[in-house]
């Protein structure tokens, strides 16, 4: 096999964005990927005939002159993308002690929309507004410029979510339905930074987007991008082993025996595990310790239905639900009253309708909970792993239905997944929803560099940087000016 400039192992999102920024730069790249599809979490499954999502279900930034647009419009694929917008007026809607809050796109709409439930509070709302964009506007790779290392982002790392609401209001209410959409970064107000808050918040409010028929077509437009410019892409192409020599790797074993060299590798898959992969002292132990223990986030349970046709109508906003009067589950989390919140929508056709075809609920599972079946095979965990499943799912559903009477009826079939599936899927260790947890008291030891003391090997993915679709874009980003320059790329990225 050819020796490559670089060679990308995993192909999530990651992994795609920076082959498409390498390749389209010119560099000879090979995308290896132990599974048999190509995504990660952008990967799409069918059922019953209908498209699911694995894991991206909205985006923000997307709007012409926005970020996340234009670092697509760089890559050239911003003009294939199938997307649509949801509510105006209520993009999310955060409901809890019996109340529906809406989350507007647009600043002032957004200060307006809560405003009427929240009368006394505008100047708070407002004020709320004016640090969000205080905050993203010290995140140089966030405002498409060059990090030259004259902005404190790190102090926005180093400040809870709790709070900076708390600075921000007094009233308990309007605390926690300003958070009420955490389960995007699996929140906790004593650890989660303000600034994952404050980034994720500012790129929905500016215009949140939902992929038509699932964000599987973003990855396929992105592997055209890396083989249009003549980049290879391997499947089933487990790496085992990158072999160090003259302090630096000079080759991928897989584990079908065929070893690929390059001059330089990024790892897009979890830290720890691309660690496992190599046997060298230029990595510390203490560095490895530091790695390996680092705390992961919750996992996820998911329920996507198949509905019956014209039964249940298309809901263009996502709704959070919480048993409790707080929204921060994740430090609170029970088994015991199982499930204390869940987050539901319907997925967008291209050609859309006034009813939906399928719908999704998902809400928070500790992978404790499905240990036991972990070492069996999938689709061979026996009787107890599916009654388990299936237990879980009425229970969810029932309280869909509290809150969507006749939901149930709509139902023609369903299928779920536990933490055991988002482990296969995406290859985290214990099925985390978003890797490594960003932990403000230790915001240091919780960010990892996208360089290593191997000179040849950087990290990528939602481990580094921060997660979702715009975090690993510039993660992907940050990643790639290691290679190319940072004020070389950045400049092409904004004049695209």
């Amino acid at each position: 096999m050819p020796k490559y400039d670089v060679i990308i192992i995993g192909s999530g999102l990651g992994g795609l964005l920076c082959g498409s920024i390498l390749s389209k730069e010119g560099k000879s790249v090979c995308v290896l990927e132990k599974q048999h599809q190509f995504g990660g979490n952008l990967q799409t499954f069918k059922r019953d005939g209908k498209t699911f999502d694995t894991g991206i279900h909205y985006v923000g930034g997307l709007g012409k002159g926005q970020n996340l647009h234009q670092y697509l419009k760089y890559i050239g694929i911003i003009d294939d993308l199938k997307i649509q917008q949801l509510d105006q007026n209520a993009f999310d809607k955060i409901n809890f002690e019996g109340k529906t809050y809406s989350y507007a796109q647009g600043f002032d709409n957004f200060i307006d929309t809560l405003a009427v439930d929240f009368p006394e509070e505008k100047e708070a709302l407002t004020e709320y507004i004016k640090k969000i964009k205080e905050i993203c506007s010290h995140f140089p790779l966030f405002n498409i410029r060059p990090n030259l290392g004259l902005d404190n982002e790190e102090m926005y790392f180093e400040e809870s979510i709790g709070s900076f609401l708390q600075s921000i209001t007094t009233n308990k209410t309007l605390q926690n339905v300003l958070a009420g959409n955490n389960m995007l970064y699996a929140g906790d107000p004593f650890k989660t930074p303000v600034a994952l808050h404050a980034l994720i918040t500012y790129s929905l409010i500016e215009g949140a987007y939902r992929f038509e028929n699932g964000s599987q077509q973003f990855a396929d437009l992105l592997i055209e991008t890396i083989q249009n410019k003549g980049g290879t892409l391997l499947n089933n192409s487990e790496v085992q082993e990158l072999k160090v020599a003259d302090r630096k790797i000079e080759s991928a074993v897989l584990s079908n025996g065929k070893i690929i060299e390059a001059d330089n590798f990024i790892s897009t898959i979890h830290p720890s595990i691309t660690l496992d992969m190599t046997d060298t002292k230029l990595l510390r132990k203490s560095y490895r310790s530091r790695i390996n223990d680092l705390e992961e986030t919750i996992s996820v349970f998911s329920v996507n239905f198949s509905l019956k046709p014209n039964s249940f109508p298309y809901i263009n906003h996502n709704y959070y639900h919480f048993n409790e009067d707080n929204v921060w589950s994740v430090p609170n989390y029970d088994p015991e009253k199982w499930p204390q919140e869940y987050l539901f929508f319907t997925l967008p056709k291209v050609k859309s309708t006034k009813y939906a075809e399928t719908a999704t609920a998902m809400t928070y599972m500790k992978y404790n909970e499905v240990k036991q079946w972990e070492n069996s095979q999938v689709g061979n965990r026996g009787k107890v792993y599916e009654e388990f499943k299936k237990q879980k799912a009425e229970l969810l559903i029932n309280q869909v239905e509290k809150q969507y009477p006749g939901f149930k009826a709509s139902i023609n079939k369903y299928y779920t997944s536990s933490p055991l599936t988002m482990k296969n899927y995406t290859g985290t260790k214990n099925g985390s929803m978003y890797g490594i947890v960003h932990d403000s008291n230790d915001a240091l030891r919780t960010r990892i560099s996208p360089k290593t003391k191997i000179p040849n090997l950087l990290l990528s993915g939602q481990n580094v940087n921060i997660h979702g679709v715009l975090g690993v874009t510039i993660g992907s980003v940050l990643t790639c000016t290691e290679l190319l320059g940072m004020e070389y790329l950045i400049e092409k990225i904004k004049n695209a």
